[in-house]
């Protein structure tokens, strides 16, 4: 079976993959293959220099993250562009990994943690969605003290996000991680208890 975690910023997504991990879960991190379709010589990479220009390369070929990350930050047309470009590659090795995982292990829980799955309408490709949710006092606590933000700037990175509520309630399981993390594991091991029996 595959499933796709995600969750809103600050939830713990990444503790409840590793939870998962040391139970022997498959996980396939969408943040890693995004990194990797844009390594050098990667026909995603170079559609992104073709649209934004060789200056967003180092001198090695490699992607200099930081001024493409400029470049887009605060354009949100040349920020869709950029997601027009990536989005495709990275789903497709997504799906060839998911694919690969389920074909060399099929008695495991293959997981793709997908930070944007809804956002980037992603849920069809997934037989469940697990979200990872916190009470939003508890989100934003954590969002400060791991990024060095203030009250104002972890707010505004909170609402520049989909409502979590929304996340909520097109999830197909929920593992809320606002309490001590026993509290996490033990519904981590709940929900795993019932994949391993389904």
């Amino acid at each position: 079976m595959n499933i796709g975690l995600t969750g809103g910023i600050a939830c713990g997504k990444s503790t409840v993959s590793r939870m998962l991990a040391s139970r022997g879960a498959i996980i396939i991190d969408a943040d890693i293959l995004a990194r990797e379709v844009v390594e050098p010589g990667a026909p995603a990479l170079l559609e992104v220099v073709r649209t934004f220009g060789p200056e967003i390369l180092h001198g090695d070929g490699t992607l200099n993250r930081k001024e493409l990350g400029r470049l887009v930050f605060e354009d949100a047309v040349r920020r869709k562009q950029l997601e027009e470009l990536l989005h495709p590659a990275i789903i497709k090795l997504m799906q060839e990994r998911m694919a690969e995982a389920e074909r060399l292990s099929p008695d495991k829980l293959v997981v793709a943690d997908v930070p944007l799955l809804f956002e980037t309408q992603m849920e069809d490709l997934f037989q469940e969605v697990l979200v990872v949710a916190a009470d939003p006092d508890v989100q934003l606590e954590r969002l400060m003290t791991r990024n060095g933000l203030s009250r104002e700037e972890a707010e505004q990175r909170i609402l520049a996000q989909m409502p979590l509520e929304w996340k909520k309630e097109w999830a197909d399981a929920v593992i809320d991680n606002s309490g001590a993390p026993e509290e996490t594991e033990q519904q981590v091991e709940q929900y795993w208890r019932k994949k391993r029996l389904a």
